[in-house]
């Protein structure tokens, strides 16, 4: 039997039932004053499917309550159908196929894909590079930022308009955590790797200006010189973190094409996400990015803003 013929994926009560099962895996809580006594199923023929009663504070609730799913009016099978969809997709899922496939409009499509990167976007400040590992450092440049108009009285082809992504990649977990950034100066960058990278680890970047002195923070230091056409001296390159780039330009380029500043920082949640659980099946990675929803409203105006 096929992943897609599993019960949830077509049938609403068995949606419901998958979805307690995770966020209620030792049984019913009441999201608003948090007891998991006398908490009531409402049966009946007007009552909602999953509706409950806390005895405690006479409230109604669904499992969907203080999730990414609450007062969504989307059959929550088709929520499943699409988790499943942009978990499985290398390269992401349109906004537009989510509308074709799930037949549901477009906008209703679009603002279901951004609460499932909501859901995905793990929020922690893990530690790179704990006990002396290997962390490739890389930025790239994504979109067209119309903030900053460019500048044409200069020879090449100018970043200054575009988005700045700063990613790395920690070699011993396989983990990825790219985010949006201002600008690629030392003063802004080197924080950021101070928090995010054990003091320890040996940091592997290139020779661009912003990591000349990286090695006063961080005395592992080693880059590569891609000016001179050097991209690896033995274990010393930035393949990984480039193999990275490769998929999410790929993705960003040939399946969202556009993309505003504002949604860019759930877009790399996606992105961060399947890479990090690449070695998972897609069943398995449907359910780690269902296990993310909770506490996680994301309102329509909302979804606007960073």
């Amino acid at each position: 039997m096929g992943v897609l013929n599993k019960a949830y994926f077509h049938d609403e009560a068995a949606a419901f039932a998958k979805l307690e099962s995770i966020v209620w895996p030792d049984g019913p809580f009441c999201p608003h004053c948090g007891s998991v006594e006398k908490i009531y199923t409402i049966t009946g023929k007007t009552a909602r499917l999953g509706l409950k009663k806390c005895g405690n504070c006479r409230k109604q609730f669904t499992v969907k309550v203080g999730t990414v799913f609450e007062s969504s009016h989307v059959p929550l099978h088709k929520w499943f159908q699409a988790v499943f969809l942009m978990a499985s997709s290398k390269k992401g899922i349109s906004a537009h196929q989510l509308h074709r496939t799930l037949e549901v409009t477009y906008k209703t499509a679009w603002f279901m894909a951004h609460r499932i990167r909501e859901a995905m976007r793990t929020g922690g400040l893990d530690v790179f590079g704990g006990n002396g590992g290997t962390v490739e450092v890389d930025e790239t440049f994504i979109g067209h930022d119309r903030t900053v108009k460019p500048k044409r009285d200069k020879k090449g082809r100018g970043y200054a308009h575009k988005h700045k992504v700063l990613a790395l990649v920690d070699r011993e977990t396989g983990k990825a955590r790219s985010m949006v950034v201002d600008d690629l100066k030392a003063k802004t960058l080197v924080p950021i790797l101070k928090e995010r990278i054990a003091k320890e680890a040996r940091i592997v970047t290139d020779e661009a200006g912003q990591y000349k002195y990286l090695n006063q923070d961080f005395p592992g230091h080693q880059f590569v010189r891609h000016g001179i056409g050097e991209y690896g001296r033995g274990d010393i390159h930035t393949n990984t973190i480039e193999g990275y780039f490769s998929i999410f330009k790929r993705g960003m380029k040939g399946v969202y094409q556009h993309c505003a500043k504002r949604h860019l920082h759930r877009y790399l949640a996606e992105f961060d996400f399947r890479y990090n659980a690449r070695d998972l099946t897609d069943i398995e990675r449907t359910g780690m990015a269902m296990a993310g929803i909770v506490g996680k409203r994301l309102l329509y105006r909302d979804s606007f803003a960073a």
